[in-house]
């Protein structure tokens, strides 16, 4: 089995190769692909280096399964190019998410989709949709979900190593002046960069993609639709509030649902202690709820603060949190390789 992974050199890439290797992926030949600048440089795969080969014409020639964690753009171009050369494409770009002949899947909700892609491509969700999707649907197979309210509590990692460094960058700004934050003035020592519109360090950004003409921004847009398509519920309403914060790996989603028929915290927390891909961590009164850092390098959908909401007998209020990172992009991309094999 020969496995190429395209964009193996950057934050999602690398812990492709991690995850591979830890989950004991039967690979013969393991193809580290990247753009012109990394060829040749070594990486670290089951305690050998592998060779980093650039990206161009022939490079898929042999491979049965290309996973891809690149820019759009260049999935657009290079996903059809391996699969005329025979390989099957796991892609974690936002490219052919919304293509009606690409399924979109994620393995614990909708394995049967990845068996025999139209087009040879597979598509893997938005991470923030993927940190509700995993409980959602056990919660909708059991009870008929009718309608999502969320906000999501995003880290600078959605945004890639520039999101990660200007955040920590800016966390150092601040560091060397604390009066001025005490003294609510950090806005006069931090500056916004390039990966945001404005400082993420001890702020918020209720901001993540482009405004469209109805107000939503492109990221709230995006998890409304994959939510969709992933849950097979075409009309579902799905309402997003998608957020930055300050916090380096781990999406968290603040989530408001309702059913067809009435749930109680019980029944829900009953369900979801038995849905694969989630770990419940409810008891609030002894502070134990998901976290971003008790998410980060796991592999999980964490769900707590798991409430019957007070004015509805349908509706149920959660917290959701995932390692953007590994769930969210690696694992998923890895879990629909292991279908395919």
């Amino acid at each position: 089995m020969k496995i190429a992974v395209v964009g193996a050199t950057g934050a999602v890439g690398s812990v492709m190769l991690d995850i591979i290797s830890e989950r004991d992926f039967p690979v013969d030949d393991l193809m580290p692909v990247a753009s012109a600048r990394s060829v040749g440089r070594l990486l670290r795969f089951r305690d050998a280096d592998v060779r980093v080969v650039e990206l161009k014409e022939g490079v898929f020639d042999g491979v049965d399964i290309a996973i891809f964690d690149v820019p759009d753009e260049v999935s657009l171009q290079w996903a059809p190019r391996a699969v005329s050369r025979g390989a099957i494409v796991v892609d974690n770009s936002a490219a052919w998410r919304a293509d009606r002949d690409v399924p979109l899947v994620v393995p614990e909700v909708n394995p049967e989709l990845a068996t025999d892609p139209p087009k040879g491509i597979i598509a893997s969700p938005n991470c923030t949709m993927l940190t509700i999707a995993v409980p959602l649907a056990a919660l909708h197979r059991e009870f008929g979900l009718q309608g999502v309210v969320m906000s999501s509590y995003q880290s600078a990692s959605g945004a890639g190593k520039a999101g990660v460094d200007e955040l920590w960058d800016q966390m150092q700004m601040a560091a060397k002046d604390p009066e001025a934050v005490v003294e609510g003035t950090a806005r006069d020592i931090l500056k916004p960069g390039k990966a945001f519109t404005h400082p993420l360090a001890l702020n918020v950004i209720p901001q993540i993609g482009s405004v469209r003409a109805n107000g939503y921004t492109g990221e709230e847009v995006k998890v409304g639709d994959e939510t969709r398509k992933v849950l097979r519920l075409p009309d579902l309403p799905v309402t997003a509030t998608c957020v930055r914060v300050p916090t380096m790996v781990g999406h968290g989603v603040s989530v408001h649902a309702r059913f067809e028929r009435p749930v109680s915290a019980d029944e829900a927390r009953a369900v979801l202690e038995e849905a694969s891909g989630v770990e419940v961590l409810d008891d609030p009164g002894a502070g134990i709820y998901p976290t971003p850092q008790l998410a980060a390098g796991r592999d999980p959908c964490y769900v707590g603060r798991i409430r019957a909401n007070l004015h509805d007998a349908h509706a149920l209020d959660f917290f959701s949190v995932a390692d953007n990172l590994r769930k969210g992009a690696a694992l998923n991309t890895v879990q629909i390789a292991e279908l395919l094999i």
